[in-house]
């Protein structure tokens, strides 16, 4: 099966999507209006609230969501086939995730800036509220030990790769002060950008180097190295200014996301491979060796990001909307970077399954496992001796893209020499994409956390005071690390899905809230319709995942904790979306029924005179 029409077909189904539907949202659902002060503007104070140009809060805002669930759950469900993905993806995307990201961005946006929980205590109630920040953070923290163990699994023992994906700090603290200190009241952009591109490209060259002198060695990490340092870079990235640090290396990663983007459309374009997988694999009916559950539900909480992403939700209320500049940014933000992310997505399934089974199996499941599974590998050996590792045995996904998407960069011409070059360049390119969602979802569960303790104290809840910073910080990175230390893919993935898509609902129950207090309820299906469906699949999923993966490990010498902690953080995952689904609907029939809007419920309106009406409702 040939790549060039399924790509083409892909990228009109992303075009019509954003033209049409997107509009049609903004302008009857949402009402964007840019008479309104965004929060950057009215709460102004050059550390989180920072008005920004609309290509580089599209950067942040892309870099920040487009983590390892693109790159990794594609690759992961390749294991039912092609075709399944591949729809998932599109159609996921086009009427569930970027609905999600644009409607919960808007909300908070309206609601000064707030979290997620906090526009849930204001659209439903107090009490859905403080259940959805508690059911936030939980799932928040599982996410980040989700992603983070995938950058672990690559780095590790990769000198190479560690050397390039360090550069990227310094390089990112020389942009931040040059983008927005070097000129009193100005914001460069050009200058730093092309600095950033150059050296970081430098950096990826400069790292075969590197990896063949005596620095290799103090360069090469064990995995719980590596997550150690991921702890201490994401305290630190957390704690400083956004500007200064995680500003511009998103800015900076997303030129490298999107350019890398660019290349394997056109190196699908031109080198067109042909998809060596079926489009369904007899593991649809269960027994698979890589995601231990059916096609239903399975699929739908292995492919998170790329299709639905609940931590969408948590940067669409976070950082991103205390840094945009006017609300009509809203569309092109929210629903367009994930339109993007949904293309990363359908790349990584192209790239995936552009390699023969045989190859695929032997780099995502163990040996001992693949030796059962009866096939046999093609190209591996030689893919191994190119890039100069071992291949075979590599779990986790972003080992096996790598290789995909190096043999579909290897066909472009004159690049038939350079595969250890490109697979090296495709880890960093996973690395950053995972770093990057690292460093924001800490920054994102600080808030949350900080939310939570200032109900007890109240100068927790001033997220500029430095002394609940470190503390919630410190807090926040100290458990996500402890999950990646203990844990593996095997577990924290199925986790980290389910729980991702469970939050998803309930950011699609906030936001329908949200249209139905605003009077919108005759657009309440844009949300509702959605929410229904991934709330369904999820549920079963979590349910299955306790009965079948982690109530089992309870039995297993090593993992009992980890059996009984995995089971719990489902059943409480399971917990608050019931709790706040019942409340929601409580909410939805009082409004509907002609009882009160809650104060302030929507934001501040605009007359039809287009005068700001102060107040609401």
């Amino acid at each position: 099966m040939n790549t060039l029409p399924i790509l083409i077909g892909a990228l009109c189904v992303y075009a019509l999507a954003y033209r049409f539907y997107s509009a049609f949202i903004a302008a009857k659902a949402l009402a964007l209006d840019d008479r309104r002060t965004t929060p950057a503007h009215q709460f102004a104070d050059h550390n989180n609230y920072v008005a920004s140009p609309k290509w580089v809060l599209f950067g942040h805002h892309f870099a920040a969501i487009a983590g390892a669930g693109p790159l990794v759950g594609p690759t992961l469900a390749a294991q039912f086939g092609f075709a399944p993905g591949f729809l998932w993806l599109l159609i996921g995307a086009v009427i569930a995730g970027c609905v999600q990201d644009f409607t919960v961005l808007v909300a908070s946006i309206r609601h000064r800036g707030r979290s997620l929980g906090e526009v849930a205590r204001t659209e439903i109630s107090p009490f859905a509220g403080l259940v959805a920040m508690v059911a936030v953070l939980f799932i928040l923290l599982v996410t980040l030990a989700g992603l983070g163990i995938v950058v672990v699994n690559a780095l590790s023992n990769s000198s190479w790769g560690v050397f390039t994906i360090g550069m990227t700090i310094p390089i990112a603290l020389i942009m931040g002060w040059w983008m927005f200190k070097s000129h009193a009241g100005q914001i460069k952009v050009a200058g730093p950008s092309i600095f950033g591109v150059v050296f970081l490209l430098g950096s990826v060259i400069a790292g075969n180097w590197v990896a063949h002198t005596s620095a290799a060695g103090a360069l090469t990490f064990s995995a719980h190295q590596i997550t150690i340092l991921m702890a201490l870079y994401g305290f630190i990235a957390s704690v400083l200014p956004v500007w200064l640090l995680l500003e511009p290396r998103d800015y900076l990663s997303t030129y490298v996301k999107l350019g890398t983007i660019v290349i394997l459309v056109i190196g699908v374009f031109m080198v067109h491979p042909n998809i060596q997988f079926p489009n369904f694999t007899q593991f649809i009916s269960g027994g698979g060796p890589i995601i231990k559950g059916k096609l239903f539900p399975f699929l739908f909480v292995t492919i998170a990001c790329g299709a639905i992403s609940g931590f969408h939700a948590l940067v669409s209320s976070g950082t991103t909307p205390k840094m945009l500049d006017k609300e009509t940014d809203a569309r092109f933000i929210g629903y367009g970077a994930m339109i993007s992310e949904s293309l990363v997505g359908v790349l990584a399934l192209i790239a995936a399954c552009s390699m023969h089974p045989g190859d695929y199996f032997a780099i995502n499941t163990p040996p001992e496992v693949f030796s059962k599974l009866g096939m046999s590998t093609v190209n591996l050996d030689t893919f191994s001796r190119e890039v100069g590792e071992k291949l075979a045995g590599r779990t986790g996904g972003a080992v096996s893209l790598a290789v995909g998407m190096a043999q579909i960069f290897k066909g472009l011409p004159g690049m038939d020499r350079l595969m250890g070059y490109w697979y090296h360049y495709a880890i960093m390119f996973e690395a950053l994409f995972i770093l990057t969602t690292i460093d924001t979802g800490t920054r994102v569960a600080r808030y949350v956390l900080q939310e939570l303790m200032g109900k007890v104290n109240k100068p927790f809840s001033n997220s500029a005071w430095m002394p609940g910073n470190l503390v919630t910080t410190f807090l926040v990175v100290l458990a996500w690390g402890y999950l990646i230390y203990t844990g593996s893919i095997s577990t924290l993935w199925p986790l980290f899905g389910t729980g991702n898509q469970l939050l998803a609902t309930i950011a699609l129950a906030v936001t329908t809230s949200f249209l139905i207090n605003m009077e919108k309820a005759r657009y309440a299906w844009i949300t509702a319709v959605p929410m229904v469906f991934v709330g369904i699949t999820t549920v079963t999923a979590g349910v299955e995942s306790i009965q079948n993966i982690f109530w089992p490990l309870t039995e297993k010498p090593g993992k009992v904790f980890t059996g009984y902690l995995d089971s719990i953080l489902m059943a409480i995952f399971i917990a608050g979306v019931v709790l706040v689904m019942i409340d929601a609907l409580r909410r939805w029939y009082q409004v509907l029924r002609g009882a009160p809007v809650p104060r302030e419920a929507f934001g501040t309106p605009v007359t039809a005179s287009g005068e700001i009406r102060m107040g609401c409702c």
